[in-house]
C-alpha cells in the first residue's frame, strides 16, 4: 500500500511545484556535452566523463541534500530553490561521510569479488580449460562471488534511505545510515516492491539512455543500420537525454522521500 500511495502522490506533487526539476536539468546539461564528444572522439569523451565523474563526487551530496529537501516541501505544498540550497548546505557533511562510507564499503566488496574471479580463471586457465577444470572448486568460487555480490545488494537495500534520515530526520552519517536500516527492516516487504519498482523504471531509463548513445557512436554507425552522424542528431539526442533524464530524475526524487514518509508516518 504504501509503495501505490506513494506513487500516486507523486505526480501531483511534480506538476505542483516544476521547480523540483530545475537542478536536475543543470546537473543533465553536463551529461550532454559528454554525448557530443562521444560522436566526435570517444576517447576524449572517456576523459571528460572521468573528469565530471570526480566533481560529482564532491557536488553530489549537497544535491542529494537539497533534492531531498525540496522534494519534502513539495508533497505538502509549495517548494524554492532556496531550500535547495539550504538543505544542500547543512546536510553535506553528513551525507558525503555517509557517501563516502559506502563507496569504500563497495570497493572492498568488489575487489574481493574481483580477486576471487581472477583466481577462478588462473585456475580454469592451469587446469586446461573448462573440461578439464575441478568442478567443485569452480562452484566454490561461484558462490563465494555470488554471495559477495549478494551482499553488495542487501546491503544497498538496506541503507537505500540514508539520505532521507540525514536530511528529513535531521540525523548525522552514522545515525542516518542506522536508521535507513531500521526503517527497511521493519518495513521489508513494501521497500523490497518498491525498490523492484524503481529498478524496473531505471532499466526502462537505462534502456533509452543506451539506445541514445548508440546513436551518437561512430562505431555503431558504422556496424549496425543506424543514422549517419549528424549535428541536428547529435542535437536532437542531446535534447532527448536533457528532458528525459530530468523527468526520470525528478520523478526518482519526490517518489523516494513520498515513499519514505509513507513508511515512517
Amino acid at each position: 500500500m504504501a509503495v501505490l500511495n506513494a506513487l500516486r502522490r507523486t505526480p501531483s506533487a511534480l506538476r505542483r511545484n516544476p521547480v523540483v526539476l530545475v537542478p536536475i536539468l543543470v546537473i543533465s546539461l553536463f551529461q550532454v556535452p559528454q554525448l557530443a564528444l562521444q560522436a566526435v572522439n570517444p576517447l576524449l569523451s572517456s576523459v571528460v566523463s572521468l573528469g565530471v565523474s570526480l566533481v560529482f563526487l564532491v557536488v553530489m551530496p549537497f544535491f542529494q541534500g537539497g533534492m531531498i529537501g525540496m522534494a519534502d516541501e513539495a508533497l505538502t505544498g509549495r517548494t524554492a530553490l532556496q531550500t535547495f540550497v539550504e538543505d544542500g548546505k547543512s546536510h553535506y557533511v553528513s551525507i558525503l561521510v555517509a557517501y563516502l562510507a559506502l563507496v569504500a564499503v563497495n570497493f572492498a566488496l568488489g575487489m574481493v569479488a574481483f580477486f576471487i574471479a581472477l583466481f577462478g580463471g588462473i585456475f580454469v586457465i592451469g587446469s586446461g580449460g573448462l573440461e578439464s577444470a575441478n568442478i567443485a572448486v569452480l562452484v566454490v568460487v561461484g558462490i563465494i562471488v555470488a554471495a559477495v555480490v549478494l551482499l553488495y545488494l542487501l546491503a544497498l537495500f538496506f541503507v537505500q534511505f540514508y539520505g532521507q534520515a540525514i536530511v528529513l530526520e535531521d540525523m548525522g552519517a552514522v545515525d542516518g545510515l542506522k536508521h535507513s536500516v531500521s526503517v527497511v527492516r521493519q518495513h521489508v516487504v513494501s521497500v523490497l516492491g518498491y525498490s523492484i519498482l524503481v529498478g524496473i523504471l531505471g532499466g526502462v531509463f537505462g534502456g533509452v539512455f543506451g539506445i541514445l548513445s548508440l546513436l551518437l557512436s561512430p562505431e555503431s554507425a558504422a556496424t549496425l543500420p543506424l543514422p549517419e552522424l549528424s549535428l541536428p542528431l547529435v542535437a536532437g539526442v542531446g535534447f532527448l537525454v536533457l528532458i528525459v533524464g530530468t523527468l526520470f530524475g525528478g520523478f526518482f526524487a519526490v517518489y523516494s522521500v513520498s515513499f519514505y514518509r509513507e513508511l515512517t508516518q
